[in-house]
């Protein structure tokens, strides 16, 4: 009779040991002996290859500022603030919302940014904040279609959250060159971000609203008279409020009495 050879005991042993690991596939044609140190694997060094400097791309301001100072009429201007993509803004609205009324009234309006509404028309101060803006210029004997109404940025902000300083930045050529080609006499700005936008303030409200100030824009040769006022939002809030808000339309009653 012959005697078993061990070492196919063994071999047969480890076989089944490994296949009921679940090593059933033979990766190299010799066994891997892991109680040895493994191979240094040796990788040759080449010098990396030199990457191009991407091409430099104006900002969004500047490209802004290139835009509107080409535009030498409001249907151009318009076109090109439609056209513009530099504000991401532009991505999750729905329409451009771009001023209304007469542009030779001397007075423009400006508000923060579009509303819900004002991005399914088009049109600035649309629905409940527009027929509240209606409200308050006829107590004083005005509407919409003798002043110039807008926006600070044209595109609603997500969720109607404020428009960042970025966004803001990006848009401001825009207005600014409107300002340029209509020439108004007063500017009513409706909000903090209008007030700090356009007169570099950045005073609260309260202390700001109510009074009007000589500011100097680019392109306009003299000063322009700038009325602060509580944004429509913030208008009939608490009963100080509206008190504040009629002062204010008084003022600007006043003011437009004298011309």
């Amino acid at each position: 009779m012959l005697e078993p050879d061990i070492s196919d005991a063994s071999a047969m042993a480890a076989l089944r040991l490994q296949i009921e690991w679940g090593a059933d596939d033979a990766l190299d044609a010799e066994p891997l002996d892991r109680t040895q140190p493994r191979p240094v694997a040796r990788v040759a060094l080449t010098s990396p290859t030199p990457m191009r400097p991407a091409a430099s791309r104006p900002a969004a301001p500047e490209r802004a500022q290139a835009l509107a100072s080409a535009a030498l009429t409001l249907p151009e201007l318009d076109a090109a603030l439609d056209a513009f993509e530099g504000c991401p803004l532009r991505a999750t609205a729905t329409k451009t919302v771009l001023p209304s009324g007469n542009p030779d009234a001397g007075l423009v309006l400006v508000g923060e940014a579009p509303g819900a509404e004002d991005d399914r028309s088009g049109m600035a101060f649309s629905g409940p904040p527009g027929a509240l803006l209606d409200r308050m210029l006829a107590s004083i004997g005005l509407d919409r279609t003798r002043i110039l109404v807008t926006t600070l940025v044209p595109w609603r902000p997500p969720g109607n959250r404020a428009p960042a300083d970025a966004e803001i930045q990006a848009c401001l050529p825009f207005l600014l060159r409107r300002f340029q080609l209509v020439r108004p006499r007063r500017l009513v700005l409706l909000g903090s971000a209008p007030v700090k936008a356009i007169t570099g303030s950045t005073d609260g409200m309260r202390r700001l609203r109510g009074r009007w100030r000589q500011v100097e824009l680019p392109g306009l040769e003299a000063p322009i008279a700038v009325l602060p006022m509580l944004p429509l939002d913030q208008a009939l809030r608490t009963p100080a409020s509206k008190q504040a808000s009629w002062a204010d339309l008084i003022t600007l009653r006043l003011a437009l009495n004298e011309r």
